[in-house]
């Protein structure tokens, strides 16, 4: 049982992103809309189709392998009438992990649908779901283990008694979520949602399943509110709060930015603004959107102790995303919700 908890232990160590986080997650939770809840699938207030990609550095200034988490992900609008009564959202979200001198590599790969319907002239109600598959492996060839220390030194040549049954796991896993909008006119819009991942509470380990040790995955609860305010013809604000929590571990982010509207016509917009991550880091936020394209690009400030041996570097970021419509002249449905430089 000892062994196991060793070994447990560093294997943790070595997936967490972050003290206050458990699983893979983004500063730019905007901007990763299908991992921050499936019911954003198909929800798109300006366009017919997204594409977008995120990246993630942390902690390279205070490890030899910094841990890195990359996504990719699409959805598309199916069945939306010119009216905007409703529609459904398909799409799809493709993760990948790499933490720490184990390797601990993450993969995966889900798949999500969501139903979009008005409820009137100015709310909207989302429900969606996803279900995905996961691999996870390790290298522990690399790792350095209690058992090895030879009173001065870490020893990899010394023999281990921390073993692992496999190097290699594969599970499902299920993610629901619901979301509602409010835009009671071109200059408004709020939007509210709550989601929970591993509903199905899959199992994962290493080891061979023992019954005195519960090797399930916690639900991750996860909320955010934001909204959208054109303050005039130059500027769009974007308030931004997320909260996550999984079993006593927790996350809160909190912010805004900006949208300045460098062209005229919504062509060229700068975006700028700053976020919160309690009791961690500020996150400054400077980006670009050009046409249909918009690319940002955070940094995580370290503001807790650990801004003692990082000299406050702790993480950056930055995201893709094409939002796009199949027919700009088919209604004017893209007025209708997100206010936006081009209405």
């Amino acid at each position: 049982m000892k062994k196991r908890i060793i070994i447990a232990v560093c294997a943790g160590l070595l997936c967490s992103l972050k003290s206050f986080a458990q699983d893979l997650h983004f500063s730019q939770f905007m901007n990763s809309p299908l991992l921050t809840n499936p019911a954003n699938t198909g929800f798109m207030p300006e366009g017919d189709y997204r594409l977008g990609v995120n990246y993630r550095n942390q902690w390279s200034s205070v490890m030899a392998i910094p841990y890195k988490t990359m996504s990719a992900f699409g959805d598309v609008k199916i069945g939306q009438r010119e009216e905007n009564t409703g529609w459904l959202g398909a799409g799809g979200v493709l993760l990948r992990d790499v933490a720490g001198s184990g390797n601990l590599t993450s993969t995966k790969v889900y798949g999500s649908v969501a139903y979009h319907q008005m409820l009137n002239a100015g709310s909207l109600l989302s429900l969606g779901f996803n279900l995905g598959w996961v691999n996870k492996q390790i290298n522990v060839s690399n790792l350095k283990f209690p058992d090895q220390f030879d009173g001065k030194f870490f020893d990899n040549h010394l023999p281990t008694s921390a073993i692992l049954n496999t190097n290699n796991i594969n599970y499902a896993d299920i993610q629901v979520g619901m979301n509602y909008a409010y835009f009671p006119d071109n200059n408004t819009y709020m939007n509210a949602g709550f989601s929970a991942m591993h509903v199905n509470r899959p199992k994962e380990s290493f080891f061979n399943s023992d019954p005195a040790i519960d090797n399930r995955i916690p639900v991750r609860y996860t909320g955010f509110l934001n909204g959208s305010f054109k303050m005039n013809d130059q500027v769009i604000v974007n308030p931004n709060a997320y909260f996550s929590l999984m079993s006593k571990s927790w996350e809160v982010v909190a912010g805004a930015n900006l949208h300045y509207n460098l062209s005229g016509d919504g062509e060229k917009v700068l975006i700028a603004g700053a976020y919160y991550r309690l009791k961690e880091s500020i996150i400054p936020m400077i980006g670009l959107g050009l046409k249909d394209y918009s690319f940002t690009f955070t940094y995580d400030a370290t503001m807790s102790t650990l801004k003692t041996y990082n000299n406050g570097r702790g993480a950056f970021e930055f995201s893709l995303i094409r939002e796009g419509a199949f027919d700009r002249y088919l209604g004017n449905r893209r007025e209708s919700m997100c206010p936006n430089f081009k209405n």
